[in-house]
C-alpha cells in the first residue's frame, strides 16, 4: 500500500525545493488517470474530495476509491478532504479511512478560525493524519473575492492551531480558466518569514506551469491545488467522445474515452511541479 499522509509527502517537498499536486476529482474516472500519471512520472500525489464531489458521492464511497487507488501503486497517494467545513464532516472522512484533513474557517474571524482549526488538528493528529487549515480567503473566478493573507495573522494561525500545512490567500483564485500568474510575491516572502510550514496555493490552475515550479524551488509552497485545468481536459474529452458517435448511448463506452486525455494532461501538471526523481529535469 502506497497510502500517505499529507505531511509524509508535503515534508520532503519543502526539503528538497518541489512540489506534490492536489489534484480535484469528481469521479472514477479523473481519480484513477491521476494516480496513472503520478505512477507514470513517478512522484507522490494528493487526491482532493472537495465539496462538489461529496455532493455527488458519500465520503466513505471516496475513502474506498482512494485507498483502492493507493493499493494499485508504488507512489505515495494522499486522501484528502478539501474545503471539510464542520468538525462532523472531517470526523466522517477520517473515519472513513481519509489520511489528511483540511479544514476551511477562513470565512470566520481570526479567534474562531484558530480554535475550530486547532480541533480538527487535536483529532488528526490523534488518529495519526495530517491537517491542512486556510488563513486569509481564496475567492472564486466571477463569485467572492479573495481577501489576501496578513502575514501577522498567519504567524499567529500557524502557531495557534498546529497545522501541518497552510493554504494562503495572495492573488490566487478558484476556478481560473486562464493562467494569470497575478501572484503577490511580496507577500509570500512576508510569510515565509514569520513560519517555517508547507504553504498551499488554492486555485493553482491560474498559475503559469513555469512559476509554479519556480516557487517550488525558491518559496517554501509546496502544495499546488488543480482542478479547473483538469476539468477542462475532460470536459473536452467528453464533448468528443459523445459528438463522435451521436447514436451511442453506453455510459461506461463514453466516458472510458475521457480516462486517457485527462492521463496525459496529468503528467505534464505533475511535471511542472518538479520533484524527488530525475524524471522531472
Amino acid at each position: 500500500m502506497s497510502l500517505a499522509t499529507l505531511s509524509d509527502v508535503l515534508t520532503p517537498a519543502l526539503r528538497n525545493g518541489y512540489a506534490v499536486g492536489g489534484l480535484v476529482t469528481l469521479g472514477w474516472e479523473d481519480m484513477s488517470a491521476y494516480v496513472k500519471a503520478a505512477q507514470t512520472v513517478g512522484v507522490p500525489v494528493i487526491l482532493q474530495a472537495g465539496p462538489s464531489c461529496r455532493q455527488h458521492t458519500p465520503l466513505p464511497i471516496l475513502g474506498k476509491m482512494f485507498r483502492y487507488l493507493a493499493d494499485s501503486v508504488d507512489v505515495p497517494v494522499v486522501a484528502h478532504l478539501d474545503h471539510g467545513y464542520t468538525y462532523e464532516e472531517c470526523k466522517i472522512a477520517l473515519e472513513c479511512g481519509f489520511t489528511s484533513l483540511m479544514y476551511d474557517g477562513s470565512r470566520k474571524p481570526l479567534q474562531q478560525n484558530i480554535d475550530e482549526t486547532a480541533a480538527i488538528v487535536e483529532m488528526a493528529h490523534s488518529a495519526n493524519i495530517s491537517c491542512e487549515g486556510e488563513i486569509g480567503f481564496v475567492g472564486y473566478q466571477n463569485g467572492d473575492h479573495s481577501k489576501g493573507t496578513d502575514p501577522d495573522e498567519a504567524k499567529l494561525f500557524a502557531s495557534g492551531t498546529g497545522v501541518d500545512a497552510m493554504a494562503i490567500s495572495c492573488g490566487n483564485v478558484h476556478l481560473q480558466e486562464h493562467k494569470r500568474g497575478s501572484l503577490d510575491l511580496n507577500r509570500i516572502k512576508e510569510i515565509e518569514a514569520l513560519t517555517n510550514l508547507p504553504l498551499v496555493i488554492h486555485g493553482g490552475s491560474g498559475i503559469p506551469v513555469e512559476q509554479r515550479r519556480n516557487l517550488s524551488r525558491t518559496t517554501n509552497i509546496c502544495k499546488f491545488n488543480i482542478g479547473t485545468e483538469l476539468r477542462m481536459v475532460f470536459g473536452d474529452a467528453l464533448r468528443k467522445a459523445i459528438y463522435s458517435d451521436k447514436i451511442r448511448f453506453d455510459r461506461l463506452q463514453i466516458m472510458q474515452e475521457t480516462i486517457d486525455p485527462v492521463y496525459v494532461a496529468t503528467i505534464e501538471v505533475l511535471k511542472g511541479f518538479g520533484g524527488p526523481t530525475d524524471l522531472l529535469s
